[in-house]
């Protein structure tokens, strides 16, 4: 093989790609990402058999051909090579060369033929989305997935529910769900449960413009994102995911609507004090305009008190500060909806208009 390509595209491509290197494995070829250098182009491949992560640059190929070279040393040379087109060399022993103005590496690769491809799959469903929808989808739920060690594998990742011409993203970990939704053109209605691992990948190589799209295609084990010149691939998660659609959609006897800015910097301040005890909740205290904010701890306590318009009955709720700030942060409205019904029972956070976005928040038992 040899190949002459763009730095700074190489450097790009090899940090997408390094994303689904296996960094704990017994097999050394998953330490590797794969270069294949064919017709005027150069592809970049990183598999650990659960996340593929594939991606194209345009080259110069003056010999075809492909090399296994371990992910880490390949980055850190190119990292550090200057801001000139790279040649890049293979011997018939998979050796590499790698040079760069005045500056020249070799080190030992594998053989590309030893690497695991992308699996052939045949697409059952697909959709179309913009590229920021998707990547603001992500960041507004991925908080709410169960950690690995939670016991509950299915909970580590997100469903995606297509039905009624939405797009639902949602994520919970068994204290809250989050969910997202956005309209797609799909006439067929399906779910599937993709892992958390594969979406926080994805949302670091989504772009931003709202005119630049996606694919996502859906298979009976798999689950494929086009984006661009890059396509990653994931295994989907086995088993049922949590029946969320009742638990956002139960009655509640009160409605309020709150400035989301006044209410994420009052909780901010508060949780300053319960932070120091891990069971210290935030205290709401909601009764007729106002909703004061307190929390108590061994070294102070906190007041807060802000403006709001109530439907309803008051009453006082406390919740987990991490739980009620991270579904704040995660909104951009100016105004937000609360509705709840009790202090035992959960609350759930909207859109004043819409429900594009829910977060549902169990509460914690208060003690007298």
């Amino acid at each position: 093989m040899l190949t002459i390509c763009n730095r700074n595209d190489l450097l790009k491509s090899v940090g997408i790609v390094s994303k689904a290197v296996s960094s704990k494995t017994t097999l050394p070829i998953l330490e590797c990402i794969l270069l294949d250098a064919e017709g005027n182009q150069l592809t970049l491949l990183g598999n650990d058999l659960e996340l593929g992560i594939q991606t194209t640059i345009e080259a110069t190929v003056k010999k075809e051909g492909c090399i296994a070279v371990n992910a880490r040393i390949f980055s850190e040379i190119i990292r550090r090579l200057p801001d000139e087109d790279i040649k890049i060399e293979t011997d018939d022993h998979h050796n590499i060369t790698i040079e760069c103005d005045r500056s020249k590496f070799n080190i030992a690769g594998q053989s590309g033929e030893d690497f695991p491809r992308l699996p052939e799959v045949e697409s059952k469903q697909q959709i179309v989305l913009p590229q920021a929808t998707f990547k603001d989808m992500i960041h507004n739920t991925i908080f709410s997935i169960a950690p690995e060690d939670s016991g509950r594998p299915i909970l580590t990742g997100e469903l995606m529910d297509i039905r009624d011409g939405y797009l639902y993203l949602v994520a919970v970990d068994g204290f809250r769900i989050s969910m997202r939704r956005t309209q797609v053109n799909c006439a067929e209605e399906f779910k599937v449960t993709v892992p958390g691992k594969a979406l926080n990948e994805i949302h670091k190589i989504l772009e931003n413009e709202e005119d630049s799209l996606m694919t996502v295609s859906f298979t009976g084990k798999h689950v494929i994102f086009q984006m661009n010149e890059t396509i990653v691939l994931s295994r989907l998660l086995e088993g049922d995911f949590l029946q969320y659609q009742r638990n956002l959609n139960m009655d509640f006897q009160s409605k309020v609507i709150i400035n989301k800015k006044e209410l994420l910097d009052s909780v901010d301040r508060a949780a300053l004090i319960s932070r120091e005890s891990k069971n210290s909740p935030i205290r709401l205290q909601i009764e007729g305009d106002k909703m004061i904010i307190t929390s108590n701890a061994e070294n102070g306590s906190a007041y807060e008190e802000i403006a709001l318009n109530l439907e309803g009955e008051g009453l006082t709720i406390a919740f987990n500060p991490k739980y009620f700030l991270d579904a704040l942060k995660a909104i951009e409205e100016e105004e937000i909806c609360i509705h709840l019904s009790s202090s035992l029972t959960p609350c759930i956070i909207q859109d004043v208009e819409s429900e594009d976005y829910k977060y549902f928040i169990l509460p914690i038992r208060l003690h007298s």
